[in-house]
């Protein structure tokens, strides 16, 4: 059988959509493109992304000029826009414009002798209509041509009805009396100022993000035969030795080779305060090297650093849809064709009723007017956007926005034990008999388990015999061969699989599982078949396990622990902390069925020996220094391990929900209310107007509320 061809994936900026109704036709125009499997539009950073099997770039472009737009693609490195500053300042020059040729016709509204001669007011409204008004009918042209409909063809038909009426008023009667030049006027104004508040909310909304792209240093200090040069990031390659003074930023990841001092990583994990390294430690590019001279030799760059890849899941997140959207969507597919029906069965109506021509048009501009769909497509990105970002600020990446819904409807959070609720650096205790210290650590000398290296550790001084044949069971333990002997050193599930009797180290293995201890034991499957020892390691619980734990009760949330650990063990740490629920002596796929029986549930674990269970979990949440392998199993990754991150997870996604739950709301809200009122004559066109462009204002304001949430603990 073949195998399938790769996919790519593509970012593309996109100008000139303006409501949910052209990010459907954007959608649907890419979803035609040959090889395209799925393309995701997002109103709010002007983006799609596209994933293809070799996707062919001009194809996507003309097909997104073919709908009405224009398209360019973007590059990984390049900074979130909303928007460009020369595109801003044409605008805020149309509404400048605007505004200036609408104020004399204002006068006239409140009182008909302040009304300017007909002819001025045809001239001022034209200008306005067929000027700055162009954009409507150059987009409203392309939507129209693509037997679509969008915002700019609702305005658009809506100022020409209100500027048509008035004009064939004006040359029938010959009076200015009577005309509406003022409402589609002002009505291109209300909207051009609308849009233009809206683009100046929707740019707020990616501060986050930008924050973290300008972590990114320009260039480095290349250190090479005691000389510094100023040397560009892209020059720098793997072993580079790099100089960073005090207050400047690390630009690069790597590992002191030189010097020590606090680095500030606060921008990459929340920490709030800065923490001291020294020779051998890791460090991140972004981080602000706080008071030391260091010299770091260089072990990422460019996209494979720390920094780049948060950036990249925050984008990733960014560009993705919540489960949510999906009725926005559907919606905003049929909302613009409805609307005109709408309109024209308003129209019919009034003239039915006896209302003259005048006024039958002008409900069915307030029609077309009102109900632009412009809230509905900004409503779920413009949250997502802002609290991705507000999170990632703080140290917790969300992988995607399915994740973030997911989050918010979680009932029970499980965690794992080792590494995740204690410090994972255990110590031997105890051992008996002690003589059998020699041969555990001759078979742990292979394995990479915690509790191997703390074996190590303590038979650190005495003389150890040489295994062979070394073989690891994950989950159990590990065996080998020891001289003529063969050994395996695991936990109980293993000696019984192998059918060692260990009552004659019951009492010594039941002491230590009292005092909280993790039980291995040693045993000898060959010449003899025994048990041989009883380990007992003790591992200490993370600061703040316990007031964590309480938060999560406070949200009410239930807690569990998974563990392959024993009964014991586990139950004394779940007591110390207050964990309700313990499950013990699980294997890996234990722990994944485990949480398939717990949903809704979140599962914290470390990313990589938790890997099926956070799989199996509606969110998985990694703790620690977000590897490639917690990115790619987790929802959601915890930059530094502290424990309080997990309840600020799970409280950022409901209030992000929250904020996307209540943007659809008032987006729907608004036009069911809306419409009818318009439709029964009790807003004018100047009202509908501004009532649009305030709703789309409303809905990402309300969204940039996120950025005051602070973490909880």
């Amino acid at each position: 059988m073949p195998a399938a061809s790769p996919t790519q994936t593509i970012d593309l900026a996109i100008t000139g959509m303006t409501c949910a109704s052209c990010v459907s036709r954007v959608e649907k125009v890419l979803a035609r493109v040959p090889g395209v499997q799925a393309a995701a539009v997002n109103l709010a950073t002007e983006r799609a992304r596209v994933t293809a099997h070799h996707p062919d770039l001009q194809a996507l472009i003309a097909a997104i000029q073919k709908a009405g737009f224009t398209a360019a693609e973007i590059r990984p490195e390049a900074p979130p826009t909303a928007g460009t500053k020369p595109q801003d300042k044409k605008d805020l020059i149309h509404l400048i414009a605007a505004a200036v040729l609408s104020a004399p016709l204002l006068p006239g509204m409140a009182a008909p002798a302040l009304m300017l001669p007909a002819a001025a007011q045809f001239a001022l409204a034209t200008i306005i209509q067929f000027w700055l008004g162009a954009r409507f009918y150059k987009a409203g042209w392309a939507a129209a041509r693509a037997l679509s409909g969008n915002m700019d063809l609702l305005v658009a038909l809506g100022t020409t009805a209100a500027w048509g009426l008035s004009t064939w008023t004006w040359l029938a009667t010959g009076h200015a009396h009577g005309l509406y030049f003022e409402s589609a006027a002002l009505l291109i104004t209300f909207v051009l100022f609308g849009k233009w508040l809206e683009a100046k909310a929707k740019r707020s909304t990616l501060n986050a993000l930008a924050a973290l792209i300008k972590l990114r240093p320009a260039t480095a200090r290349l250190l090479n035969k005691n000389t510094e040069t100023e040397t560009p990031i892209a020059a720098i390659r793997h072993g580079d030795l790099i100089v960073v003074r005090p207050g400047e930023r690390i630009p690069v990841d790597g590992r002191i080779a030189k010097g020590s001092g606090a680095i500030d990583a606060s921008m990459l994990t929340g920490e709030s305060l800065p923490t001291d390294h020294t020779v051998g430690d890791s460090v991140a590019a972004g981080a602000i090297n706080a008071d030391g001279h260091l010299v770091i030799e260089t072990t990422a760059i460019g996209a494979e650093t720390m920094l780049a890849r948060i950036v990249r899941l925050v984008q990733d997140a960014q560009a993705s849809k919540a489960p949510i959207q999906r009725l926005a969507d559907k919606t905003s597919a049929v909302f613009v064709p409805v609307v005109i029906g709408i309109a024209l069965a308003t129209l019919a109506a009034w003239l039915l009723a006896g209302a003259g021509a005048d006024t039958a048009i002008l409900n069915a501009v307030s029609v077309l007017v009102i109900a632009c769909p412009c809230a509905l497509g900004l409503a779920t990105p413009t949250a997502i956007m802002v609290g991705t970002g507000m999170a990632a600020r703080r140290g917790i990446l969300i992988r995607d926005a399915e994740a973030l819904e997911r989050a918010c409807a979680v009932q029970t959070v499980a965690f794992d034990k080792t590494g995740t609720l204690t410090l994972g650096k255990p110590s031997l205790a105890r051992i008996v008999p002690p003589r059998a210290l020699a041969d555990a650590a001759a078979l742990q000398a292979g394995s990479e388990h915690p509790l191997a290296e703390a074996v190590r550790i303590a038979a650190k001084a005495i003389e150890k015999p040489r295994a062979e044949h070394f073989r690891a069971m994950p989950g159990l333990g590990v065996a080998a061969t020891v001289g003529d002997r063969h050994l395996i050193l695991g936990n109980a599930r293993l000696m019984a699989d192998n059918g060692i009797d260990l009552a004659p180290l019951a009492a010594d293995a039941a002491a230590m599982t009292g005092a909280g201890h993790t039980v291995s034991y040693l045993a000898e499957t060959a010449p003899q078949r025994r048990a041989a020892a009883v380990l007992g390691f003790s591992d200490t619980i993370k600061p703040g396990a316990r007031e964590a734990i309480g938060q999560l009760h406070r949200m009410g949330l239930r807690t569990v622990m998974l563990t392959g650990d024993s009964e014991g063990a586990a139950r004394t740490v779940a007591r110390q902390i207050g964990i309700d629920e313990v499950h013990a002596g699980i294997l890996p796929q234990g722990k994944a069925e485990a949480v398939a029986a717990l949903r809704p549930v979140a599962m914290v674990g470390d990313g990589v020996n938790d890997a099926p269970a956070l799989a199996a979990a509606d969110v998985g949440i990694a703790m620690g220094g977000g590897t490639d392998v917690a990115m790619e199993t987790a929802g959601i990754t915890l930059m530094r391990g502290d424990l309080s991150l997990v309840a600020d997870a799970i409280e950022v996604s409901r209030r992000t929900v929250r904020k996307i739950r209540q943007g659809l709301f008032w987006a729907f809200a608004y036009n069911a209310l809306g419409i009818p009122l318009a439709a029964l004559g009790y807003l004018s066109p100047m009202a509908a107007g501004a009532a649009m462009a305030l709703s789309s204002v409303s809905v990402v304001c309300n969204a940039l509320l996120l950025r005051s949430w602070r973490p909880l603990t």
